[in-house]
């Protein structure tokens, strides 16, 4: 399971009115080689499903990921921390053994 925290979910609805997006977007979230740690996380806003994707309904956000991300984010949550000092979105991962000093990348 992925789990969408209250302060992600405001952040995302807002982003959804902002850009006019459509009922049929979620949000895509998966995850790649590279950065200071191995993996690093990568977000955006999707439309159409791809062979292999799981499919996430938590705190009225539907989250998609493929099954290969799956794998590193199994029980992450999107979490938002916004103002001078804000992260913007980040990844609380159980799952990853250290981060990087910038939380964009993570090792299992």
């Amino acid at each position: 399971m992925l789990f969408v925290a209250d302060s992600a979910k405001e952040k995302i609805e807002n982003i959804i009115r902002t850009k006019k997006l459509t009922d049929d977007y979620f949000v895509r979230v998966s995850v790649t080689s590279g950065g200071c740690s191995g993996l690093s996380y990568h977000m955006d806003f999707d439309n159409e499903n791809k062979p292999n994707d799981q499919v996430f309904d938590d705190n009225g956000v539907r989250v998609v990921t493929d099954l290969k991300s799956f794998l590193y984010l199994c029980n992450t949550t999107l979490e938002f921390s916004g103002g001078l000092n804000g992260k913007g979105f980040y990844f609380n991962n159980p799952n990853a053994a250290r981060t990087c000093g910038c939380g964009e990348s993570f090792a299992v």
